[in-house]
């Protein structure tokens, strides 16, 4: 006994089949995460290395060169890449996917702690990070006020940071673009030489030394016992003044008798400045602090951002009124506006799927069993995407999407073969149900396997994009069984309760327009069958045309989407102040903001990313973000808006500037670019002409814009020179003179003040009047080793020199190297890169020099090689499982046939529709291939039927043509109606894939 004849003949026992799958469902619906990406194990890990007042070069030569040679013992290493600036040194790890990312976190970890006694005095600590996709930053708050900056930080520091900081499902909360509360303390080295063998040292030694709170053991008391405790802190910023540094002829000297003692803040490194439309303010924004929200690991993004929001709401109340806090990047925004959309599509594409089947069967209770089907199979599937630890997101949001139109799919050809008996054989509900469902089995089985193994190579395809479309392949595959689960059990059983043969059912068939269509179908299989050879040059002459289609479609790797955003990054000319690039950046922002749709900017000046040592940091790079009205408000896109303000920045030659979508992703240790061009080779001055020859061909052309190179300009410095003799004669160190102006000249925090549960550095600088000048430096004091002299002038024993070094130095494979980077308007990524390819082979480089394409453009080619190994898979499986179905190693050739000849129309439908090929497309063209595929089963199993009963070859084509017909023509107006409303709908749909659905 089959399947369907228990359900025909146990209706409770299938109701309660059906309905358990579907309360598992909805049961896990609320339990699952909800993000933007699928949480993928992307094997990346950074080590982060500072050293304070470091030049690049000793950086790299110090710091970054000892990491990368013990690092890259470390087994499955794909690439090495380095960064390295001033007191900052960040080597990139990238292995191979099949290492586990803790692992090889842990394995770099252990190899760095084995050299750390060989980096440079004074290193910090290197800082490892293995990247987390599910950690990323998913909030980042503006806080805004017109008051002091310095008020403003301890606002957000206390009342914000420390509060949202304790939340579920917040992992950290970085501090961007605020003044610390600092102690400084300035010394007059004039003052100070007024004193006998007085060094900067001796005050720093004092300071350490005076200002600390030390244990002093227990005093027993009898029953009792007294903690011993020496309390010598300073009690209050001005208590600074009078601490004693030295005693010279039984006089104290203080800190007031050589300088000066200031509660102010560090010395900025950076700054962070918000405008909205609402401020309705012409000049600058308001000084703002950033604060970037990450979530911990395994945590729904959605539940995080709200659990924020609902705080901050909290907060708020009590805020003084004039500190604003606004949210300016939220992840979370996108996520909802596509679970919306998807809920709207799933909506609207069953209403769609419903009419389609009344329009072709003309019968509600038909039209009803049939979109049952629906929700059945949906709904199972989110008890599965629990049990294998899936999330709400993109990916497989489009997997949901996809199987709209196909899990009905089987239900309604077992639905229209009852029908179809009921109404041409004249028999019961029931006994139609048992005998159609029996006939239709067979092809039913074999078009849900072959669909299935469609997907399968989908599961197990390799590279970055195998890894995140994991969850897709398998949220498809199990949608398709549950479907055919459902056609075999709920539809013959509801069928044969509910489907009745009324009067004009013979007439479905009957109308005008069936007749029509029907006949012309008919008439061009009947010429198709009498010129065999004329359809199979014409098919020969279709399928060839393939290489050439395929040349003309653009290819990229993903789609971009107007999301209502973009950033502008910018690198001012080395040397550049803080206060000059504040000035520069207002400018450009203050224009930006006249930009048709903007509504409002943020920027921030000098790094963001916390990893600096305090006190140091670029302030040569800065942002711009730039929000926009919504997409539904506007009749442009965001793209035009981008090229507006690119137009923009060519009145400002000096900068490096670039007009940037806003990365979905950061710290992938990829730069947020399409085309990225690496050269290395032993000769920097070669790398940097053939890098200037590649970059100025890129400019002449079009589509190539924001070209830039990683080459750094040069930064000006001013040199010490040691006169060795001089200073040996004298008893002067190296290690005194550098020691000497790294507090005076760089400052130093020496000890740190205590307030309340906070705790501030005390930061020792010579006062500004006595180190902006060489000659003012020249006279500052380093000590001696030889008794009698005391004290020398630093210009005795050492000479200045004006000179230039590197900014950044980067390093790729253990190599310096130079990073050739651009974005594309208006020409594919794959035709760009190809057409950089072949610039650069003409410029026949020597053998030592080598280059290669890295982030997106190398992963457009590793997806293309995937791709085509994932269709020679599937179309190997889907013979398998045809020859296996049909017990026939011919039958499935036949069907198979049908399939290349699909491709040339799906190309040519991209190339009308002004859509390049990427990986979305791709998934569209598996997706093809199994409703072709789908459509060949049914006519040749029909046909199959009829020959073993006796009916002759062509009659039997005929035959099961016309039989089969209504079904094609019903599923395939059904996947139409069912990504119709995606197609055309203008809201920001999940995936951004048009590709696949054109």
């Amino acid at each position: 006994m089959t399947i369907w004849d228990v359900c025909i003949r146990r209706p409770v026992f299938t109701a309660m089949l059906v309905i358990a799958p579907i309360v598992l469902g909805l049961s896990a619906y609320p339990r699952l995460g909800v993000d933007l990406f699928p949480n993928v194990d992307l094997p990346l890990v950074t080590v982060t290395t500072t050293l304070r007042g470091a030049s690049v070069e000793e950086m790299e030569t110090g710091v970054t060169k000892p990491i990368e040679e013990i690092v890259n013992t470390v087994s499955g290493i794909e690439q090495l890449r380095s960064t390295t600036k001033e007191g900052m040194s960040q080597v990139a790890i990238e292995f191979v996917l099949e290492k586990s990312g803790a692992v090889a976190a842990q394995e770099i970890d252990a190899k760095v702690r084995t050299i750390l006694g060989q980096l440079p005095a004074g290193t910090d600590s290197p800082i490892i990070d293995k990247f987390a996709l599910d950690a990323a930053p998913v909030l980042t708050l503006a806080i805004s006020g017109r008051r002091d900056a310095r008020e403003i930080t301890e606002i957000a520091r206390k009342q914000i940071k420390e509060d949202l900081e304790s939340l579920s499902g917040v992992g950290a909360v970085i501090l961007v673009g605020g003044r610390q509360r600092a102690i400084q303390i300035s010394i007059d080295t004039d003052r100070l030489q007024k004193y006998h063998n007085l060094t900067i040292e001796d005050v720093r030694q004092a300071i350490t030394r005076e200002n600390q709170e030390q244990p002093g053991g227990r005093i027993d008391q009898g029953p009792k016992e007294v903690v011993l405790r020496t309390m010598g802190r300073i009690r209050a910023p001005a208590d600074f003044a009078q601490l004693i540094v030295a005693n010279r002829h039984g006089q104290p000297i203080r800190i007031q008798d050589i300088g000066t003692v200031t509660d102010s803040i560090e010395e900025p490194r950076g700054l962070s400045r918000l405008w909205t439309m609402l401020s309705a303010s012409s000049g600058p924004g308001d000084q703002a602090v950033s604060l970037i929200i990450q979530k911990q690991s395994g945590t729904n993004t959605v539940a995080v951002v709200e659990a924020v929001k609902h705080r901050l709401e909290e907060i708020r109340a009590v805020l003084p009124d004039d500190v604003e806090v606004q949210i300016i990047r939220d992840q979370s925004r996108f996520i909802e506006n596509s679970i919306h959309e998807v809920q709207v599509h799933l909506l609207l594409a069953a209403v769609l799927v419903s009419l389609t089947i009344l329009l072709f069967m003309r019968d509600w209770r038909t039209t009803l069993i049939a979109t049952l089907s629906i929700p059945t199979s949906m709904i199972a599937t989110f008890a599965f995407m629990e049990l294998m630890g899936f999330t709400i997101n993109n990916i497989t949001m489009l997997g949901l999407i996809l199987a709209i139109g196909i899990v009905v799919d089987d239900a309604v050809v077992v639905h229209e073969n009852i029908f179809r008996h009921m109404e041409e054989y004249g028999l019961s509900a029931r006994e139609a149900a048992a005998s159609a469902t029996a006939e239709i089995a067979l092809a039913v089985v074999a078009t849900t396997l072959s669909l299935l193994v469609i997907f399968i190579p989908v599961i197990f395809m390799g590279g970055r994009v195998g890894r995140f479309f994991v969850s897709f392949g398998y949220v498809v595959a199990f949608s398709i069984l549950m479907s055919m689960m459902i056609s075999f059990t709920m539809t013959p059983a509801l069928c044969s309760r509910f489907l009745k043969a009324e009067d004009g059912h013979a007439a479905t068939k009957g109308g005008p327009v069936w007749r029509l269509v029907e006949g012309f179908y008919m008439a061009a299989l009947r010429f198709s069958l009498a010129h065999r050879w004329l359809i199979v040059l014409v098919s020969v002459g279709v399928f060839a045309s393939t290489p050439t289609l395929m040349k003309i479609v653009g290819k990229d790797f993903v789609p971009r989407d107007d999301t209502s955003e973009f950033e502008v990054v910018v690198t001012l000319p080395e040397g550049t102040s803080l206060e000059r690039a504040d000035e520069v950046l207002a400018e450009v922002e203050q224009r930006l903001r006249s930009v048709r749709g903007v509504t409002k900017t943020f920027t921030t000046i000098g790094d963001t990313s916390g990893r600096t040592a305090r006190g140091q940091g670029e302030v040569t790079r800065a942002g711009i973000y730039c929000r926009l009205i919504d997409l539904r408000e506007r009749d442009y896109s965001q793209f035009e808006v981008m090229q507006d303000a690119r137009r923009i920045l060519v009145d400002y030659p000096d900068l490096r500037a670039a007009v940037q979508d806003v990365a979905a992703i950061s710290g992938s240790g990829f730069r947020q670019v399409m085309i990225d061009l690496n050269l290395r080779g032993p000769d920097m001055e070669k790398l940097q002409l053939y890098s200037q020859t590649i970059t100025d061909w890129m400019r002449a052309q079009g589509p190539y814009v924001d070209v830039d190179t990683s080459l750094s300009f040069r930064k000006p410095e001013m040199r010490i020179v040691p006169n060795r003799e001089r200073a040996s004669e004298l008893g002067v160190s190296i290690q005194a003179i550098s020691a000497t102006t790294n507090v005076l000249v760089g400052g130093f925090p020496v000890s740190t003040y205590k307030e309340a549960d906070q705790q501030y550095d005390v930061w020792l600088r010579a006062d500004q009047g006595f180190r902006d000048d060489p000659a003012d430096i020249a006279r500052l004091t380093v000590p001696s080793s030889k008794p009698g002299i005391g004290v020398v002038e630093l210009g005795n024993v050492a000479d200045f020199e004006e000179a230039q070094g590197p900014s950044t130095i980067e390093r790729f494979s253990r190599q310096r190297q130079v990073v050739v980077s651009a974005n594309l308007e208006g020409k594919a990524l794959g035709e760009g890169v190809d057409n950089l390819a072949a610039f650069v082979k003409t410029l026949d480089l020597p053998a030592d020099y080598r280059w290669e394409f890295i982030g997106q453009a190398k992963n457009l080619n590793d997806t293309m090689a995937n791709f085509v190994i994932a269709f020679a898979l599937a179309f190997l499986f889907m013979y398998m499982i045809l020859a296996a179905q049909f017990e026939s190693l011919v039958h499935p050739i036949t069907i198979l046939l049908a399939l290349p000849l699909t491709i040339p129309f799906a190309i040519l439908s991209l190339i009308l529709l002004r859509t390049n090929l990427d990986i979305y497309a791709m998934f569209g063209l598996f997706m093809l291939f199994g409703i072709v595929k789908k459509n060949g089963i049914l006519q040749v199993d029909y046909t199959n039927v009829l020959r073993s009963r006796g009916v002759p070859r062509d009659r039997a084509i005929l035959e099961a043509n016309a039989v089969r017909l209504r079904p094609i023509l019903m599923t395939t107006v059904m996947l139409v109606a069912g990504w119709s409303r995606w197609r055309w709908g203008k809201g920001r749909g999940p995936p951004r894939a048009r590709g696949w659905r054109r």
